[in-house]
């Protein structure tokens, strides 16, 4: 599976949350969850995993067989242990 995004949508994502949307592939996942809060038209997931020990959160559709990267932020703490509970 690729990685796919829209050039103008990464720069926003840039701007706004630090991170490029090519940063996607790099993301370990320890939870994925359907994003059901909204009606978009298209189903869409939530990945909860690490990029550079960091914490974060991918917003993501599967388009053609490939993965439409939405959006990618840090993760909230809260979010983490809801979705994924660390081990003790």
């Amino acid at each position: 599976m690729r990685i796919e995004f829209d050039p103008a949508k990464d720069a926003e994502n840039i701007r706004k949350h630090g991170i490029s949307l090519a940063r996607a592939v790099d993301i370990v996942g320890v939870a994925r969850v359907e994003d059901a809060r909204f009606n978009y038209n298209e189903v869409r997931h939530r990945t909860y995993g690490f990029i550079d020990g960091l914490a974060y959160c991918l917003v993501f559709t599967v388009r053609g067989g490939n993965v439409r990267a939405i959006s990618l932020r840090r993760a909230h703490t809260k979010e983490m242990k809801r979705y994924a509970p660390q081990k003790e």
